[in-house]
């Protein structure tokens, strides 16, 4: 079956849900929130011609909708009080003062004048706390009030769907508050179409040109096949709920912020699953999550921000654009044979700026156009692009991270600064990449088809040309020095738990290499133009240690030390072979296994002392070698 045809089932499978919803009112949604996923839609089926209202738009088309956002200085140290109020919070009500609202099929009923009801077109007026229930098979539940009015509408057993708009428009009011009644399953659909009834670009199932909070303990599902799921023009505030969004574009957007805290939310998206844009002011257009419960598959991106994003805890589980199984890379994948990267020191540099596929679509997991701040949470990201990305900086200071990238796993364009935290990368094309990669602490462990660490200048490449001194003669095993470099990158490990399983460099710095402390295992190939170490200008070790294998062939070891290193060829060993290092007492200092093969080990620690005289043993053989 072509991609043309399975794009095309795609949309039949929503619009046969759709079809299923618009046949009676009488359908329940599952108060659980875990109904089934049935959209799995192409981009390429689905009209972006509302995308570009209020020069405030949810516009993604192309990978660099974001790019052009000029860096602000962000204040991560704002938490829940900051970016939530009382208000959106609350979700009790006094019934006895609340208007209610019943939905009769093509029309409905109402307590009070402050709901205009034209057949099944149903407007709220003015400022008060409306209680709704039951089923529109083809309406409209509308807000339009005075700009100063809050609005709260609490919806207990609402199933609306509208073939050819919205099914709840939030036209005006100050700010509207939408109550997910306990216990209640609650849905609204768009029909396959939307046609216009204003001059706003109404494009979502759930779409709100105002302030927009959800909150509640009921359950809400909403179903777009051709649209967004939920827009807000202004902010969208989520701090209660279970919620199942199926829609053929962006499942969540909103134009200055998205917050989310203690809601379950399962997204099925077309294009980002949640997206945040504002083309006219940088400091808005981030996205601030601090709890809950976020399952999102998407076709786009998965969490994208045109400004920063700031994650402090919750359980995310990310799959982009197919996952990394679904990567298209533009490199030569015998890079790490003898004649596959060209000849020695001119492997050809791999670029993919912000696509991983030639449609140009950004399938990245987290990105953000400014500064990324993870400081808790557990993460799972499976991307077809990077899994973390941010055109200026990354920081993980806490939580659990769990990757598998078709590109990079955590890529910043400035600064990666990792201080806590677990990561676990099963797959990636390059492990960290940025221009500074600061490792200060956390438990590391990483797996690339390229370089482990690459300081790569900035730019979202893997592989550029670097220095390779070692082939220049400086930088062998057990020798120091090199040529000086072109490049301002640098990699610091000053702390923490860092192994490294790469199939190109384990640290590739086009720059500097600064290791002060922490514990860094690194193991490589033995073939190819590959190396434990390769860095343009400098790599000192004066603190910390590390146990690095790998190839000769490219081999540089530290240009300056403060402690003892060890570096020496081992002649080729298989896998798994004991490598020990003892002093003159016959105290172990160093035990390691190395799990691919290996024809070099560089070795370093406190316990080793330059100048004087240690106990080499690799396998059965052993060699007197004095630290330099």
């Amino acid at each position: 079956m072509g991609d043309f045809m399975k794009k095309a089932l795609s949309v039949l499978l929503i619009l046969m849900l759709v079809l299923g919803l618009l046949s009676g009112c009488g359908h329940k949604g599952d108060s659980s929130g875990n109904n089934t996923n049935t959209h799995n839609s192409n981009n390429s089926l689905i009209s972006d011609s509302n995308d570009n209202e209020d020069n405030n738009s949810n516009n993604d088309e192309g990978n660099n909708s974001n790019s052009s956002t000029k860096a602000v200085e962000v204040d991560f140290s704002e938490n829940g009080t900051d970016m939530f109020t009382d208000r959106d919070t609350k979700t009790d009500y006094d019934e006895s003062a609340a208007v209610t609202i019943k939905l009769n099929g093509n029309t409905a009923t109402a307590s009070s004048n402050s709901v205009k009801i034209s057949g099944s077109k149903v407007t709220i007026t003015e400022e008060a706390t409306y209680v709704i229930s039951g089923c529109l098979s083809d309406g409209m539940l509308i807000v339009d009030a005075k700009d100063t009015a809050k609005l709260q509408l609490v919806l207990g057993g609402v199933n609306i769907t509208s073939k050819t708009s919205a099914a709840l428009y939030i036209l005006e009011a100050d700010k509207v508050f939408v109550t997910l009644a306990d216990g209640t399953a609650n849905t609204l659909t768009n029909g396959g179409s939307f046609t216009a009834i204003d001059d706003n670009n109404i494009d979502a199932a759930l779409f709100s040109k105002q302030d927009l909070t959800l909150n509640g303990n009921g359950s809400l599902t909403v179903t777009s096949p051709v649209g967004h799921g939920i827009v807000s023009k202004d902010d969208l505030v989520i701090t209660g709920g279970a919620y199942t969004v199926n829609s053929a574009s962006h499942g969540l957007g909103a134009n200055d912020s998205i917050r989310i805290a203690n809601a379950t939310l399962n997204i099925d998206a077309g294009k980002d699953a949640i997206h945040s844009e504002n083309n006219d002011d940088n400091s808005k257009g981030f996205i601030y999550i601090s709890s809950g419960t976020i399952k999102g598959e998407a076709e786009g991106d998965g969490i994208a921000a045109s400004s920063y994003m700031q994650i402090t805890n919750g359980t995310i589980n990310l799959l982009v654009g197919g996952g990394s199984k679904n990567s298209t890379k533009e490199h030569s994948d015998s890079f790490g044979g003898f004649m596959g990267g060209g000849r020695p020191g001119m492997r050809q540099s791999y670029s993919q700026s912000s696509s991983s596929n030639d449609s140009g679509t950004s399938m990245k997991g987290l990105k953000a156009a400014n500064s990324l701040l993870i400081s808790g949470g557990n993460i799972t990201i499976d991307s077809a692009d990077d899994s973390v990305h941010s055109d200026v900086s990354v920081t993980v200071g806490g939580g659990t991270l769990t990757i598998a990238s078709g590109d990079d796993a955590i890529h910043a364009e400035e600064t990666l600064t990792i201080t806590a935290g677990q990561i676990d990368i099963s797959e990636s094309y390059e492990g960290l990449e940025a221009l500074h990669i600061d490792i200060k602490g956390g438990n590391i462990k990483l797996i690339a088809s390229d370089d482990g660490l690459n300081a790569a200048g900035g730019t979202d490449g893997s592989g550029t040309t670097g220095g390779r001194d070692g082939m220049f003669g400086g930088g062998g095993p057990g020798g120091h020095g090199g040529m000086s470099g072109n490049s301002n990158g640098s990699i610091k490990i000053s702390g923490g738990t860092l192994y490294i399983k790469a199939s190109g460099d384990g640290i590739d710095a086009n720059g500097t290499l600064e290791i002060t402390g922490g514990h860094t295992t690194l193991v490589g190939p033995t073939q190819g133009d590959t190396a434990v170490l390769d860095y343009d200008k400098s790599a000192t070790i004066t603190g910390g240690t590390f146990i690095g294998s790998g190839s000769t062939m490219m081999a540089q070891s530290f240009s300056d030390s403060k402690q003892g290193v060890i570096a020496i060829k081992t002649g080729q060993q298989t896998a798994g072979t004991q490598i020990t290092v003892k002093d003159a007492n016959g105290v172990t200092l160093i035990s390691h296994k190395p799990e691919l093969n290996f024809a070099m080990v560089i070795l370093s620690s406190p316990k080793l002392v330059k100048g004087e005289k240690y106990t080499l043993i690799i396998g059965s053989k052993s060699v007197d070698f004095e630290a330099s």
